[in-house]
């Protein structure tokens, strides 16, 4: 099987964005490859960050992640980051083959930049090494991501091209997989769903929080009215619907906002109740996770140890290569 990597950043909250575009991917894509899923929290501390709580919130995402259906360690693999030092040994020896002008160019090294403007240091520049290295210590073919890594996974095929034209053809040139669930608008109707930008719903979410959540979420019917039959995500919260309500639902819905005979109070009052339906099982089950730590740390341990193996077995070759063993 080929080996698919991808990771999440530790920020404490599963949003309903992470979920269609990455999480519900993963949760196919664990049965059709070697899966290994990391949760960064290198990458978190890139950023100011509450010291004190980020092994709970470690923990709580890995607890997500298991309950919105990744199955480890029967069929994939979940781990922490730093669990696997390899990680930053891996980094800054990519860092000597990357081109300067590569990282400056880089998107999001500019977007957190301006949002982070006291706190511009040499990790946001270097960020991508690190993603690259996540990927190519364990010889990832295959990473699922949307569309906003789209240009790292590019980044990440140029480092592993430039370090084994260098070195020994030891890398897979990665390719990303887009996922299922592009570009999840926020509630605000025009960002991409953010917790940094507040305008995200929680997958852990109670019914009464989704509806207080939804009930003031931007709409756009008029559009709606404007548009053709069939034109897809006319409206944030119609192309929510096309995600959580089944089809005769939203054929109700599109019906209704085109005549005007359904107005969004109902229409986000549908949506929230699909919602809140769809997400039990998994509050449910995060619940019961982080109810028993010992066994959720256990599943992570058993996570790092089989990668732990796998990039031991990488950097063998790494440093030999480099003429470092």
């Amino acid at each position: 099987m080929k080996r698919l990597f991808s990771g999440i950043q530790p920020t404490g909250a599963v949003h309903v964005g992470n979920y269609l575009g990455a999480i519900l991917n993963w949760r196919e894509l664990q049965s059709e490859y070697d899966a290994v899923f990391c949760i960064v929290d290198l990458h978190a501390i890139t950023i100011n960050y509450d010291v004190a709580t980020l092994q709970d919130r470690i923990e709580r995402m890995a607890a997500t992640l298991l309950a919105c259906g990744l199955d480890a360690p029967d069929r994939c693999t979940l781990f922490v980051q730093s669990h696997v030092p390899a990680h930053t040994e891996l980094a800054w020896y990519l860092n000597t083959v990357t081109p300067l002008a590569e990282l400056q160019r880089m998107t999001q090294f500019k977007s957190k930049s301006q949002q982070h403007e006291k706190n511009i240091n040499a990790g946001l520049l270097t960020y991508p090494c690190l993603q690259a290295a996540d990927i190519l210590l364990y010889k990832g073919e295959v990473v699922p991501v949307g569309e906003d890594q789209v240009q790292h996974i590019e980044l990440s095929r140029i480092i592993a091209r430039k370090w084994n034209n260098r070195f020994s053809p030891l890398f897979p040139e990665p390719a990303e997989r887009v996922s299922y669930g592009k570009r999840i608008k926020g509630l605000d109707g025009q960002a991409k769903m953010s917790k940094s930008l507040d305008n995200y719903l929680d997958v852990l979410e109670e019914p009464a929080g989704i509806w207080e959540k939804l009930r003031p979420a931007f709409t756009d019917p008029a559009r709606l009215r404007r548009s053709d039959p069939g034109t897809p995500e006319i409206c944030n919260i119609h192309a929510l619907h096309t995600y959580f309500s089944s089809p005769e639902e939203i054929g109700r819905v599109e019906e209704g906002c085109r005549s005007a005979g359904l107005g969004c109070f109902d229409c986000k009052r549908i949506l929230a109740d699909n919602m809140a339906a769809h997400f039990a099982p998994v509050r449910a089950r995060s619940a019961e996770l982080l109810a028993d730590r010992s066994a959720l740390r256990e599943i992570l341990r058993k996570g790092a140890q089989r990668a732990q193996e796998m990039a031991a077995a990488t950097m063998v070759e790494v440093r030999k290569a480099m003429g470092l063993a």
